[in-house]
């Protein structure tokens, strides 16, 4: 099987900036680009993804991801409406039960159940039907939709149960697990079994592993930029167990943890992260050291990475993205 590419992009530089790595992403032949959607530390995704359409002709867009609690469902389902009529469909709506959008208000993420509610009600948009509001109990539609609309919907999973419904109702996974192969193995594990559930197999849907990603021959340094990234995957519920040794270094982490600081490579709690976590969480090192991570992640059966380069404050992602497709054209 052939590894596909994708870049995960906070929009934490200026619009123009993020439309040039769209367009260079688009050139190196990466299959999607994926932008961070958090209204309180980051740029606004949507207008970032509509600029950054324009002129692009091959490359998929997408989230990575939204919520349907800042975004109620009527927003989420016009933006993506939008989007996919002015792209050609080229759009990948990704989904989850909310992280730092919501956590630095104070708010907590949905419930499961309330989170496949939203994507029932977001599919029935799509087709132009009607939905009910489930605060006023009235009922509302798209009124542009006279045509059933395909945008499939990804979840954005780590924890077994959500892992498990992922596979019985999304178009696609964003996986956060790690890097390590047992990590992967058990996360596709738990999608196999909830597809199952709904007569589906792996192949019906699509998989794909986001990753801290820093390449550089000075492999410390590459190290020390995704510590922050890690620190996020590391105190999540996994579909597998991390050693006893580390589990209090993960405890410290989640006491320290800081959304406002969220995935920002200088953030406090970068620092508690050990080696050994990086390891486990990330693709970060020398390229061939990258390289052979990739081999080990593509045997698995993950249909795409995608990264998210993480360079030094004021440097370009230019260069990680470059490195990382030529790394993958030097080895499928």
């Amino acid at each position: 099987m052939v590894l596909s590419k994708g870049v995960g992009l906070f929009p934490t530089e200026p619009v123009g900036a993020m439309c040039e790595y769209v367009k260079l992403s688009e050139s190196l032949g990466y299959d999607n680009v994926w932008f961070g959607d958090s209204q309180n530390i980051w740029r606004e995704s949507s207008t970032v993804m509509g600029a950054a359409a324009v002129g692009t002709e091959r490359i998929v867009f997408g989230t990575g991801v939204t919520n349907a609690v800042t975004r109620h469902p009527s927003l989420l389902a016009s933006t993506w409406a939008t989007l996919a009529e002015f792209t050609g469909g080229r759009v990948a709506l990704g989904i989850g039960t909310g992280d730092s959008s919501l956590r630095t208000m104070g708010l907590k993420p949905l419930k499961l159940t309330e989170l496949e509610q939203s994507i029932l009600d977001l599919r029935a948009l799509f087709k132009g039907e009607k939905v009910v509001e489930p605060t006023s109990g009235a009922e509302y539609h798209l009124n542009y939709v006279t045509e059933p609309m395909n945008i499939p919907i990804y979840i954005a999973a780590s924890a077994p149960k959500i892992l498990r419904m992922s596979g019985r109702i999304a178009d696609g996974v964003i996986v956060l697990v790690g890097t390590a192969p047992r990590f992967i193995e058990a996360a596709l594990a738990a999608i196999e079994a909830g597809a199952a559930e709904s007569g589906r197999t792996l192949d019906d849907i699509h998989i794909v592993l986001w990753t801290p990603t820093a390449i550089d021959e000075d492999r410390t340094k590459a190290r020390d930029l995704v510590r922050a990234h890690v620190s996020r995957v590391a105190i999540r519920p996994l579909p597998a167990k991390v050693e006893p040794s580390l589990e209090q270094a993960i405890d410290r982490i989640r006491e320290s943890y800081d959304y406002y600081q969220h995935m920002n490579t200088e953030a406090s709690h970068a620092d508690l992260v050990p080696d050994e976590l990086v390891d486990l969480f990330a693709l970060a090192g020398t390229p061939d050291e990258c390289a052979q991570r990739l081999k080990e992640i593509e045997a698995l059966g993950v249909d795409q990475v995608s990264i998210v380069p993480f360079v030094r404050p004021g440097e370009s992602r230019a260069p990680t993205i470059r490195t990382f497709a030529e790394i993958v054209g030097g080895h499928v």
